[in-house]
């Protein structure tokens, strides 16, 4: 498949949640209209005189109250995780002011099929998908980092003191240094990975939220697919989807935050300006810095805005007069963000694939089996031919013969294997290491069932021929004297 050069734009859809209690009670107005046809969002001023006209945006895609999640879904993200598991990267990030409905928007609620949102979807997506391929072997890696107050953590390791640094290569760009990484095989284990990862956000309640997200998180999957060539060889590709969710933007004035609350909120609102900033360059064609270093997420984003990526921002708005000024800033930063180009490409045969270890340590033991199995067949043959020759009654020159093969090919073997010493420690050798490696078989989860089957028939035949061939052995070994 060639590599697309083509650049697009990032795509931008727009969700409104309903009135909730607290504005219904007070009377808010509702000053939020959406056109789903259109695409359209208006606002209009609740404190504006009557002749003011509304403001109206519009973008690629909007949603009012009365949307579905797995509407939002097929239509909006479908598309993106397809590319994904053909090697291009994606990302999906929720924006959107604090109490608006980003974490419903990609989270949902657990155990609530028609209400789970963008990252269980993609869950269920990525894995039916891999189900019903053919000719293919699949890798899915899952990792997930928070960044809260400028700091990243690594939400899946035990330790949440611990800091990680950010890093950068040439040849994949900005990468998080020690970040756990858990190979998952069906959708309950990579929601498992998540559930833990929940565990360990930081949230807290705020005026305008009693469970704000105080800190931004990125769910990434990396998708390895291997598939044979039309030149005989396996050639891999490489997806990645970023899974964003923001913390919430938000005027400390309404959020009541004090001590802790409002440090947390002055780090979520830099960040975000940052974030802002860098729409601004990218879109503004005229500069030539763009200020990614200026916050850890947008350093994080890189690849996501103006990069190697595909790229769906979704932009949440509350509908009630209360927070027009909110609003109407969310809508305008999304304005701009539609602008920003990205050059998506297939990411193919990069080197640090983790299914080309597994393919190459694969091979590795097979290749180590078919040399054993072959010393087998080559001495069972000799033992034949010697059979035959002591009952014609001339043992003495091939018995000799024999026994010097057979020490020549012991101490070939012992030399391969880095051990000396006579039968005895050849054959406990050979059965531990055929032990150490049916356990490192069996323990390894990111082999797929099929391959670990195989494999282990193949050491199980392996020990059995071991052991036929140490009963030979003492059969015919000539007794010395």
């Amino acid at each position: 498949m060639s590599k697309s050069r083509t650049s697009e734009t990032v795509k931008v859809v727009v969700r409104c949640r309903p009135m909730n209690e607290k504005e219904k009670a007070a009377n808010f107005r509702r000053v939020v209209s959406v056109d789903v046809k259109l695409g359209q969002v208006v606002v209009r001023n609740p404190r504006g005189a009557t002749q003011e006209l509304p403001k109206v945006f519009t973008f690629d895609s909007v949603y009012d109250w009365d949307s579905k999640q797995l509407e939002l879904y097929d239509e909006s993200f479908r598309p993106l995780v397809d590319s994904v598991l053909m090697g291009f990267n994606g990302t999906i990030f929720a924006y959107g002011q604090t109490g608006t409905g980003k974490t419903y928007t990609m989270e949902g609620v657990r155990n609530d099929p028609e209400k789970q949102g963008v990252i269980p979807n993609s869950f269920e997506h990525i894995f039916t998908h891999i189900s019903r391929s053919q000719n293919q072997q699949y890798l899915v890696r899952a990792s997930y980092l928070e960044i809260y107050q400028e700091e990243i953590r690594d939400l899946l390791f035990k330790d949440q003191s611990r800091r990680l640094e950010l890093k950068e290569r040439p040849d994949t760009g900005v990468y998080v240094k020690d970040l756990s990484s858990f190979v998952t095989k069906s959708v309950t284990e990579i929601e498992h990975v998540m559930s833990v990862g929940n565990q360990n956000r930081s949230v807290g309640a705020t005026n305008m939220n009693e469970h704000s997200s105080r800190s931004h998180a990125i769910f990434v999957i990396t998708v390895e697919c291997s598939e044979l060539g039309p030149d005989g060889q396996n050639h891999i590709r490489v997806g990645k989807l970023n899974l964003v969710d923001l913390a919430g933007s938000e005027r400390q004035s309404k959020t009541g935050a004090q001590g802790e609350r409002l440090k947390e909120a002055t780090k979520i609102n830099l960040s975000l300006s940052a974030l802002g900033n860098v729409i601004s360059a990218l879109v503004d064609g005229r500069s030539a810095h763009v200020p990614y270093r200026d916050s850890k997420l947008t350093r994080l984003l890189q690849d996501s805005l103006g990069g190697n990526a595909r790229t769906v921002m979704v932009a949440n708005i509350g509908p009630a007069s209360y927070n027009v000024e909110e609003t109407l800033t969310t809508l305008r930063y999304s304005n701009r963000a539609k602008n920003i180009r990205n050059k998506p490409r297939i990411n193919e045969d990069p080197k640090d694939a983790l299914l080309r270890e597994f393919q190459e340590e694969i091979a590795r033991l097979k290749e180590q089996l078919a040399r054993r199995s072959g010393t087998v067949q080559k001495r069972s043959r000799r033992k034949a031919g010697m059979g035959q020759s002591l009952g014609d009654g001339g043992a003495g020159l091939e018995e000799e013969e024999l026994e010097e093969e057979e020490e020549q090919e012991e101490e070939e073997q012992v030399v391969e294997e880095g051990s000396a010493g006579g039968d005895s420690q050849y054959w406990r050798q050979q059965q531990e290491q055929l032990e150490r490696e049916r356990r490192a078989i069996m323990e390894d989860r990111s082999l797929v069932a099929e391959e670990k089957q195989r494999l282990l028939g193949e050491k199980e035949r392996r020990m059995e021929e071991l052991q036929r061939e140490q009963e030979a052995g003492r059969c015919w070994r000539p007794k010395s004297g």
